[in-house]
């Protein structure tokens, strides 16, 4: 069954998500889409847009649903699909979660990854974050939560460009925070478009040019652009990269190894991996915290480079330690298989059934 993206719209107490969102919503691009707003008093559509507010699934005049959520995402989610299935709402091939002004969306990417009833129905195809280019670089120094929400983006849209007076500074802070991800300006994108992530890139194209650097590239530190933020020193986004294919058992090792390791530090981890046993269809793996499971596989590999890829994004959480206990793990497969080598030419069966 192929699983509907989710697009995650984020960005702090007014950046512009609304106001962004009631452009796409008028665009014929996001025809069938659900839009989900997790909080009543974010939701700020316009009424020409709405025509009931409720609980319950509403359908918009453009075609497209809206679900006001107060209660479990994973609720509506699930009884979304539902309703899908059995004809109740109209047929839908696309999600837009708009997220609090206040939250960072890993909360909701933990649901897509990790959530049973949701991670087999929906996949997570990107996230767009808002930035208030008056406002942003005032934002970004006191409040954590944005520069997760810049860290953690596919796609940045700086809004209110016309009032900047400092362009480049603020671009320049969100290029340090994000170096994967353009910054767009909200005047000049295609908002329909904006929401909608293509097919063959629902595995987060934000991750293939970061894990291209061949190694660590850490937001933060002094360069020349001067001394880091205070919160933009603590986010570190870096990648692995691995020529010779994996077997299960090292990547079942690095799932749990992480799960147990990284907790909230690991904000995000994403990859392809080059699997022994199937080497025409790389495994994708993404977690959020605590959360590090959910292994996919795609049909065939996207590119031409078939290499191990692991993109991570974390909190403190620095590139030498999950560099070594990535090393530690493919230490330990390698003799785990050497160690059941040994022991099945140590094995002989005689004729008569019994082991010697």
């Amino acid at each position: 069954m192929t699983r509907i993206p989710v697009t995650i719209l984020t960005g702090f107490l007014g950046s512009g998500k609304t106001t962004l969102l009631n452009r796409a919503l008028r665009d014929p691009q996001l025809k069938g889409s659900v839009v989900i707003v997790n909080e009543f008093g974010e939701i700020g559509l316009d009424h020409e847009l709405i025509e009931a507010s409720s609980d319950s699934v509403v359908l918009l005049r453009n075609g497209c649903l809206c679900c006001s959520v107060r209660g479990d995402l994973v609720e509506t989610l699930v009884d979304l699909h539902r309703k899908r299935l059995k004809g109740e709402i109209s047929a839908f091939d696309h999600v837009v979660i708009e997220t609090s002004g206040l939250a960072e969306p890993t909360p909701v990417t933990e649901v897509l990854v990790a959530a049973p009833g949701v991670n087999s129905c929906f996949s997570l195809a990107g996230i767009v974050a808002t930035v208030d280019a008056v406002n942003g670089l005032v934002t970004l120094d006191a409040h954590e939560q944005s520069v997760k929400q810049v860290a953690l983006a596919d796609r940045i849209v700086m809004t209110k460009s016309d009032l900047l007076t400092r362009p480049d500074e603020l671009r320049e802070r969100l290029g340090r925070l994000n170096p994967a991800c353009e910054v767009l300006d909200a005047r000049d994108v295609d908002a329909g478009a904006l929401m909608r992530f293509p097919a063959g890139d629902r595995q987060e194209p934000a991750w293939r040019s970061v894990a291209a650097s061949h190694g660590e590239r850490q937001v933060g530190g002094s360069g020349p652009h001067g001394e880091a933020h205070g919160h933009d020193a603590r986010i570190r986004r870096f990648a692995i990269v691995r020529d010779e294919p994996w077997d299960l058992d090292t990547l079942t090792l690095l799932l749990e190894a992480l799960a147990t390791n990284a907790g909230p530090a690991l904000l995000r981890v994403k990859g392809l991996i080059h699997m022994k046993d199937s080497p025409e269809r790389p495994a994708v793996i993404h977690g959020a915290q605590e959360l590090v499971h959910s292994l996919s596989w795609l049909d065939r590999w996207p590119s031409e480079d078939r290499r191990t890829r692991i993109v991570f994004i974390t909190m403190d959480q620095g590139a030498e330690e999950i560099g070594e206990l990535v090393e530690d793990i493919e230490r330990l497969s390698q003799r785990t298989r050497a160690a059941r080598s040994r022991g099945g030419r140590q094995v002989e069966f005689s004729p008569d059934g019994e082991n010697r």
